[in-house]
């Protein structure tokens, strides 16, 4: 028998097992980036952590490697089946198991997503605050550790995740942390089956703490003469204590694709998007703190609403920016970096970045969470070029070498995957990185799990 006939033995409804063409290059690569695809020889549509479990039983009986997919809007190749084997899909293990208002934290399967999730919340007065952008899966979310615009008030998957249900490569089912607000017993699987990126394990249900909707938001729109103002004075405003939901920048290029994507008329011109929350005395207090902040860092143009349609629309337009340059250059792929640096190296890492660029006269632009020292670099490549690609390449190893050398980090939110792997040892060192992978090898002896990924 083939490997879809023997999976669809061990599966309880053949619709589970796809070996169409379509649905097999769908999950070949991630939505925007560079790295090429490698087609699964099968995909499988889990819908309990029974199935989960019958499917790595026979991975592991059979040295079959197995790659965890949500919705596929990873940026640096971790759905990726370098190896070929089984994608498995959780889009079908998409339900809300459980919302308990009085101890703010919800079950969930692992291919909700976080909009899904949210609009289940509305009726509690809860909310999930970790926004990467894209309406990604949580058990995905969960996999990179992801971020986004939000980290800099609430943290990143990690500081909300409480507890995991996961089946390891041998079929087994553990769960890690709890319901509680904190535990120190024993070791924090938890914190380390989170940015695993599928290799020690897959989740099949995840414990999330969730939050009080605020009573009042303001969102803000602040431009500026130059990148380093407004990082100086995104800065400023971290230094002095404000307390900010997002301070997201864009440059004059991104602000430009966005335009032409959503038809709208922002001034095109490096700008900080910000968010506030609270009651609102407290947060008309804060903005105008900001404000003086804002101004004596040379904002041109200051634009504010409490509305939500327009605070929607505001903020649409920031987490359409990679679909946007994808639309600028058809055919072309996004080479994304993705470093986190410390607060005060920030303004000069902008600039740096935005020289190097334009030295090796690319296409790109630079955006990011800058209220916590995370940018990107938006670099626009065809991946058939392989002058184009040499050149992405330099700049992106360009940009890490400025962060590692001034105490950074290659990523921050994204992922190690295929794309950073050449990096690690960089920055935590030969040792580190042995020990890292010896864990590997203790969860996963026989590399099953998303192999080819983290490590070189």
């Amino acid at each position: 028998m083939t490997l879809a006939e023997q999976l669809r033995t061990i599966l309880s409804g053949p619709e589970q097992v796809s070996v169409n063409e379509t649905v097999l290059e769908h999950h070949s690569k991630d939505v925007t980036s560079y790295h090429p695809g490698v087609t699964p020889d099968v995909v499988v549509f889990p819908t309990s952590t029974e199935d989960v479990c019958r499917v790595m039983q026979y991975a592991d009986a059979h040295s079959v490697p197995v790659v965890p997919f949500g919705i596929g809007s990873s940026v640096e190749g971790q759905v990726v089946p370098v190896k070929g084997g089984i994608s498995m899909d959780f889009t079908q293990m998409n339900n809300v198991l459980e919302v308990r208002p009085e101890d703010f934290l919800v079950r969930v399967q692992p291919g909700v997503t976080r909009m899904q999730l949210n609009q289940q919340l509305k009726e509690y007065g809860l909310f999930f605050p970790v926004d990467p952008g894209a309406d990604a899966t949580l058990g995905g979310m969960a996999a990179t550790n992801a971020s986004g615009t939000t980290a800099v008030r609430y943290g990143t998957m990690r500081d909300n995740v409480l507890g995991l249900t996961v089946v390891t490569a041998d079929g087994s089912v553990i769960k890690t942390g709890g319901q509680a607000a904190k535990s120190s017993a024993g070791y924090n699987l938890t914190g380390l089956f989170v940015g695993s990126e599928g290799t020690l394990g897959t989740f099949t249900e995840l414990t999330l703490r969730v939050y009080g909707i605020p009573e009042y938001i303001l969102a803000a729109r602040a431009v500026f003469p130059d990148v380093g103002s407004a990082s100086q004075a995104a800065m400023g405003m971290m230094m002095c204590g404000i307390a900010l939901d997002r301070v997201e920048l864009v440059d004059e290029r991104t602000i430009n694709v966005v335009n032409n994507f959503k038809d709208t008329s922002f001034t095109e011109a490096p700008t900080l998007f910000l968010e506030f929350s609270g009651n609102k005395a407290t947060v008309d207090h804060t903005f105008l703190l900001a404000k003086e902040i804002l101004t004596e860092e040379g904002c041109l143009e200051l634009e504010f609403d409490a509305d939500q349609a327009a605070r929607t629309r505001m903020w649409t337009a920031r987490h359409d920016a990679a679909f946007a340059f994808s639309a600028s250059q058809p055919g072309k792929k996004l080479m994304t970096t993705d470093v986190c640096v410390p607060l005060s190296v920030l303004p000069d890492a902008i600039l740096e970045a935005r020289r190097t660029i334009d030295d090796n006269g690319l296409d790109g632009a630079i955006l990011g969470h800058v209220g916590d020292g995370n940018y990107h670099a938006v670099l626009v490549v065809d991946p058939e070029n392989a002058e184009d690609m040499r050149r992405a390449s330099h700049v992106n190893a360009e940009i890490v070498r400025f962060a590692l050398e001034r105490g950074g980090t290659c990523t921050g939110e994204h992922g190690i995957g295929l794309g950073k792997a050449k990096f690690l040892s960089a920055e935590h060192g030969d040792g580190a990185v042995k020990m890292m992978q010896q864990i590997k090898r203790a969860f996963d002896p026989k590399d099953i799990l998303n192999p080819g990924k983290i490590f070189l």
